[in-house]
């Protein structure tokens, strides 16, 4: 690690754009302070924000870490810690951060930091690498890093993580990674979380009109007002689970979103099923968005349109609450069908940019390309 003249430590967070880029510049703010603060010994930092790219094209941490050493050799920079919201794997375990101390990067992952106060962790686990980085090694003599028992905040504050295999012919002397059911469901829950599901929803502006639409007409029909009245609750259930998974498949089908793999090996077909999963998840979240929407639109629709006299007339049953609230909810997966089939008026390229981060959707362009050459 090189040191500057002027007695200040320059730490360059290299972040990935979209969310790594945001997550870093709120952190860059109050990050000096903070670091000053727990270093001691009157250490001063001076801490910038470079947005690039650095992940285009690879997902193979040693690969990423010679090129943030290229990257921060072009600058004045005494500490490198690049930001990227891909999930990154090494030796089939899910990674977390790698360190270099001799060079001073460091490289972090952050899905493994899961999809809950992600602010607040990455800003721990980055102040955590720096002082790794700035202060003396963490292991002896003998043996690789993460040969010996760790200590610190890092592994009590972001638990399950901990040490893991670093090769020899690797940059990185020291790795954090995290394993077990605990592991995999922080990093799925940071995959869905750097997609962000909620981005579906104006995504899907074919969709959603042809769902309003079929809600629209729906709310007055005197059939779906009978049907309505006639379920139980437990059908009303089926046709929410049928028609959300409906739209669900539908997309993932309709727009390619299904990540397959050419690979043999159990690693990769533990990583396609964790991005997978991810993808349901993603979706799925953003479908129930848009369901519990329609069917608040739906009932002010409701509120406003009908008329007592005529609804019973029709149905043989008065018009209370209970009935608004009853056909509000089965219109809604009337209409979520409807919504379903208008998604197919939606280009794939939309439907990806809604359910997808930007280094995701650049991850899975190149592997559609790789796999059409």
């Amino acid at each position: 690690m090189r040191v500057s003249s002027q007695g200040v430590t320059v730490v360059t967070l290299l972040a990935d754009p979209d969310a790594p880029t945001e997550i870093a510049q709120r952190m860059a703010l109050t990050l000096p302070d903070r670091l000053a603060d727990r270093s001691g010994q009157g250490r001063r930092f001076d801490v910038e924000v470079v947005s690039e790219p650095f992940t285009a094209g690879t997902e193979d941490p040693p690969t990423l870490m010679h090129r943030i050493m290229a990257r921060g050799s072009k600058g004045n920079w005494d500490i490198v810690v690049a930001l990227t919201d891909l999930p990154l794997h090494s030796h089939g375990r899910k990674l977390v951060v790698d360190l270099s101390h001799g060079h001073g990067l460091a490289l972090l992952s952050l899905p493994s930091l899961g999809g809950f106060r992600l602010q607040t962790r990455a800003r721990q686990a980055v102040e955590e690498a720096v002082l790794s980085l700035v202060g003396p090694r963490a292991t002896g003599a003998e043996g690789p890093a993460g040969s010996q028992p760790l200590r610190g905040p890092f592994i009590g504050r972001l638990a399950p993580i901990r040490p893991g295999q670093v090769s020899e012919e690797e940059m990185a002397d020291l790795r954090y990674i995290v394993t077990g059911p605990r592991g995999y469901l922080r990093v799925l829950l940071g995959m869905v979380r750097a997609n962000r599901p909620w981005r579906l929803v104006p995504g899907l502006s074919k969709a959603l009109a042809a769902a309003l639409a079929t809600g629209a007409v729906a709310t007055v029909n005197s059939t779906i007002w009978s049907l309505a009245v006639s379920l139980g609750t437990p059908r009303l259930v089926i046709a929410t689970v049928g028609s959300v998974a409906l739209m669900i498949g539908w997309l993932i089908v309709d727009a390619n979103l299904w990540h397959r793999t050419d690979e043999a090996s159990p690693e990769a077909r533990k990583r396609a099923a964790l991005y997978n999963t991810s993808t349901i998840v993603t979706v799925g979240i953003g479908v129930l968005v848009c369901y519990v929407g329609l069917m608040l639109v739906n009932l002010v629709w409701a509120l406003f349109i009908l008329s007592d006299r005529v609804f019973a007339s029709m149905t043989r049953t008065p018009l209370h609450g209970t009935q608004y609230w009853t056909l509000s909810w089965f219109v809604a997966s009337v209409a979520t069908v409807g919504g379903a089939l208008g998604s197919g008026l939606e280009s794939d390229e939309a439907i990806r940019a809604a359910a997808y981060s930007k280094r995701e959707q650049e991850r899975r362009s190149m592997l559609q390309d790789d796999h059409d050459d």
